[in-house]
């Protein structure tokens, strides 16, 4: 019987239950994925059904609030989902929120008109968000640290796709079936993931006592409410000096001192105030919202563009957006691997604050005569600016706190970008509203329109302007065009304060274990929660990954001062943990391929550092004084990653981590030798 990395006693797998163990995770997974897919998708996909949306419904002045109410809600409800489910087990809270969202997405489909379809939305985005926090705290509970970086790529790969698909599929429903589709296709992929859950997840039960911060997440909830309802309704729905306006804004105020006042006291603050303290989360939680300010706005609006002034299909709207989606996806990848290799980031909030400002300014220049080649280059250079600050924007964050604070200062940077897209969307749409409603009352002073058509209708429903006779379209296809693009610009002084804020980021050096950023936490707009343990996890997890063992062994090996192939050390250190292993046994139980083990035994005997037993190999004294050296090495290969979190006063869950991780680095459990030997912990 085997010793797992704790030093318990652990009855050994047959192939066939390993096999049995690994479909299994394998369907959860596929479970997951699809659950989270339905929350990310939901955020991209109903953006190019908007205008077929308000035509229907009306209301184009409360178009930004079928976005805005998904976001707010998904938002708040975050810190929530993470606390209860850490608290009260994730399986039965995962199945409740797909409910909820299966829920929110049906009554979305059957709305009659704008207020409903909000309602709605808030209901759907409160499920959205449990479904994005517990999918990926569910691998942590199913999946071992060694193994978890080889599904993050997964979890990421959905958040690219949905930003592509997004808005493709939101334009093919939309245009063959019906807008209404856009919300319906939930419900049979939702169904799907909550069978599979409920038949196949098996989670350990794994209870921690959370003292939850209720009534911190109401007050900062309310506090972003009542700041987006200012933003979004005064000025248009409310004169500026009207006393709902004032009443709003003072509230906020109210609100906020509120909530200070109660996160000072609170056991576990949902945004602990001492990280305000540290200038580095300060300024990337204002870029945050920067960005998200940028990103959403604008997302939000193109289609309206493309398909009110350019004339082009729900469908082809989302096509013509893939040059920003790419330009996004593009660089977003290409700033975390240069950032990972050199340890230097400061360059990308700075360029990338500064790209998304003259992209905004590009997009202001677009009118009803543009191009598609120009469109193309304009959104492909927004999207390059967004993509080269959002990625590392969190790993700045997370170098610059301690241990302890990993998690929520994380949590922190992710929720003012989720807010920010929230304040975006509301601001661009008051802008967009008011402009248009000046625009085309300019445009048509003194025209007697035909078949009771006024500037009003025309501002309210965008189909009136096929009714408009031939001469007359040009004007409202112009003041359409000038009322969106100026949003643009008026968010153009929003992103250069990013730019200038960056400049005031001190470029620490990095710690290794943050120089992997997680996909889900810079793609998407979702706010995250999790704790230290689970982000340091996530990290380190990508030396699971078969590239990132063999840098690992290479390290290690240079950093003992041997000269011996990654292969040859890693099985020195598997025979220390075994006692022994058998060459042909570990090509068939392990994923390193056979001439690599073949070539580390040979090494290893012609060194006589291991010597055969029969079949087996085991360490020889000098192996043994190898072995012991390289165990070291990757000890201090492995703190070293960690940085100043791994001091003499550095927590046991930190501990355990690092045990596991370096245990596991030998081979998992279903890689166990053929012969049942002791093992000796690592």
């Amino acid at each position: 019987m085997a010793l797992d990395a704790h030093g318990t006693a652990r009855k050994p797998q047959s192939p066939a239950d390993a096999e049995h163990v690994r479909g299994s995770v394998l369907v959860s997974i596929g479970a997951l994925l699809l659950g989270l897919l339905l929350a990310a998708l939901d955020q991209t996909i109903v953006s190019t059904a908007l205008p077929t949306i308000v035509s229907d419904l009306g209301g184009l002045e409360h178009l930004s609030w079928v976005v805005t109410a998904y976001l707010l809600a998904s938002t708040a409800a975050t810190p929530l989902w993470g606390k209860l489910g850490d608290q009260y087990g994730r399986k039965k809270l995962f199945q409740t929120a797909i409910v909820i969202f299966l829920i929110g997405s049906a009554l979305c489909g059957m709305a009659r008109n704008m207020p409903e379809l909000i309602g709605f939305r808030a209901l759907q985005g409160l499920g959205g968000g449990g479904l994005m926090v517990l999918s990926m705290a569910i691998v942590g509970d199913i999946v071992p640290p060694r193994e978890r970086g080889r599904y993050q790529g997964l979890f990421g790969a959905v958040f690219g796709a949905t930003s592509v698909l997004g808005p493709l599929l939101g334009g093919l429903f939309t245009e063959h079936l019906s807008w209404r589709w856009v919300f319906y296709v939930n419900l049979p992929v939702g169904v799907v993931a909550l069978a599979v859950i409920a038949t196949a997840l098996r989670i350990p039960r794994r209870a921690a006592h959370h003292v939850i911060d209720y009534l911190g997440t109401f007050l900062i909830a309310a506090v972003a409410t009542c700041l987006v309802l200012v933003a979004s309704l005064g000025g248009t729905t409310w004169g500026w000096g009207s006393a709902q306006t004032v009443g709003l804004a003072v509230l906020g105020v109210v609100l906020t001192v509120a909530f200070v006042a109660v996160e000072r006291r609170a056991a576990e603050p949902v945004l602990p105030l001492k990280l305000f303290r540290i200038r580095t989360f300060t300024l990337a939680a204002v870029i945050s919202f920067v960005v998200g300010f940028a990103m959403f706005g604008a997302m939000t609006y193109l289609p309206t563009f493309l398909q009110v002034v350019h004339g082009v299909s729900p469908t082809m709207s989302g096509v013509h957006m893939l040059p920003m989606v790419f330009g996004l996806l593009l660089s977003s990848t290409a700033s975390g691997q240069i950032v990972s290799r050199t340890g230097r980031w400061k360059v990308f909030p700075v360029v990338g604050t500064g790209v998304t400002t003259l992209g905004l300014l590009l997009l202001h220049r677009l009118d009803e005569h543009s191009s598609t080649a120009v469109m193309s280059v304009d959104f492909f250079v927004f999207g390059l600016g967004l993509g080269l600050v959002m990625q590392v924007l969190v790993l700045i964050v997370q170098n610059a706190v301690s241990y302890e604070d990993l998690g929520v200062a994380t949590s922190g940077a992710t929720f003012f970008r989720s807010i920010g897209a929230s304040f975006g969307v509301a601001i661009f749409g008051t802008v967009f509203a008011n402009r248009l409603a000046d625009n085309l009352a300019t445009a048509f002073r003194g025209v007697r329109l035909p078949g009771g058509l006024s500037a009003n209708t025309l501002k309210s429903d965008p189909r009136g302007i096929a009714a408009l006779p031939p001469p007359l379209r040009p004007a409202a296809l112009h003041a359409y065009a000038s009322s969106i693009t100026d949003v643009f610009l008026y968010a153009a002084p929003v992103a250069l304060l990013g730019f200038v804020l960056a400049w005031f980021l001190k470029e620490d050096p990095l710690r290794g274990s943050v120089t992997a950023p997680d996909v889900s936490e810079t793609i998407a707009p979702n706010p995250v929660e999790r704790s230290s343990y689970d982000e340091v996890c996530r990290a380190l997890s990508l030396l699971g990954t078969r590239e990132g063992r063999r840098e690992v062994y290479v390290k290690i090996t240079e950093r003992a001062g041997y000269d011996l192939l990654p292969g040859a050390s890693w099985m020195l250190l598997r025979i220390r943990r075994y006692g022994s292993v058998e060459p042909g046994m570990l090509a068939e139980r392990t994923s390193v391929p056979l001439n690599v083990i073949l070539e580390a035994a040979r090494q290893t005997e012609e060194r006589r550092l291991a010597v055969r037993r029969g079949l087996d190999l085991t360490l020889t004294d000098t192996g043994r004084a190898v072995a012991e050296r390289l165990a070291e090495a990757r000890e201090e290969s492995m703190a070293e990653l960690l940085g100043d979190w791994w001091g003499p006063d550095r927590p046991t869950d930190l501990d355990r981590l690092v045990r596991e991780l370096t245990g596991e680095l030998c081979g998992s459990e279903r890689e166990r030798p053929h012969n049942g030997t002791v093992a000796k912990v690592s």
